[in-house]
């Protein structure tokens, strides 16, 4: 665990309890002790240390104490070893883009997977797309789960990853309403993963010719993969480059992790 997402802010003393779920995760998974150290994100986004004060077994409480600067005073009592999340924090190529996943719906496990791979990865916002491909069981399924699975899953890699993107989902819609909500955005620019070899495949040179973008969107077929009327809508009206990989056939859970992944290495 690289930092601890705090789902309520610290009273005014900068104490805060922890029960429930997050206690028997502090106490039985990571063995936190008084005395230790944890790294916690607060609601506002800031990273501060903490320090373990008490533990109350009986009530199945752990008291934390917010501390008054964000360095690690003693890696050794620290329950967030090895790379820090303030290290990764201060790197700032990682907040220098908004990433924006355009998921279209697969099976709910493989979508989950995806879902959790996009949050270690620093996605900002997750779109699940209703495809033509898409299973409507899949899409059934996404539509009546819970969303606090869904932000489970998030907060885990968040924590797991050290990210400092505040990861969300979108609720899930079809693809002229998902392109209604990226046109919104000003200085973007974005890429279509296509199964066609006839198309691009040169990240580095759409991007160099892209202009100033601080966006950056990135769209994923189901199973299926997508239609050629969607890959056509993607560009026309999305302004998206339809780009080509000269690799294995990819699941599509395996597609969205090794897109964000090539485009984050090209843009950097």
């Amino acid at each position: 665990m690289r930092q601890f997402i705090l789902d309520k802010n610290p009273d005014k003393s900068g104490v805060v309890s922890i029960s429930g779920k997050d206690f028997k995760y502090l106490r039985q998974v990571l063995r936190a002790k008084p005395g230790d150290m944890i790294s916690v994100r607060l609601l506002d986004g800031q990273l501060k240390n903490s320090t373990v004060a008490q533990i109350d077994e009986k009530s199945k409480k752990i008291i934390l104490q917010i501390c008054a600067d964000t360095g690690l005073q003693d890696e050794q009592k620290s329950i967030t070893r090895g790379v820090q999340a303030k290290e990764l924090e201060e790197n700032k190529t990682v907040l220098k883009y908004e990433y924006w996943l355009f998921q279209f719906i697969p099976k709910a496990q493989k979508f989950e997977q995806i879902v959790r791979q996009a949050t270690e990865c620093g996605v900002k916002y997750i779109v699940p797309v209703i495809g033509e491909y898409s299973e409507k069981s899949s899409v059934n399924a996404l539509v009546n789960s819970k969303a606090e699975r869904i932000e489970r899953i998030i907060r885990e890699a968040r924590q797991q990853s050290g990210s400092p993107v505040e990861t969300k989902m979108l609720s899930p819609v079809k693809l002229d309403k998902a392109l209604i909500e990226w046109n919104k955005n000003d200085g973007k620019i974005g890429f279509v993963l296509s199964e066609r070899d006839d198309t691009d495949g040169d990240i580095r040179k759409i991007l160099a010719s892209g202009g100033k973008f601080d966006k950056i969107g990135i769209v994923v077929g189901s199973e299926g993969g997508l239609s050629p009327a969607e890959v056509e809508e993607l560009i026309t009206k999305g302004l998206f480059h339809a780009v080509h990989f000269s690799v294995n056939i990819l699941r599509c859970e395996t597609a969205a992790l090794y897109g964000i992944a090539a485009v984050q290495t090209a843009v950097n």
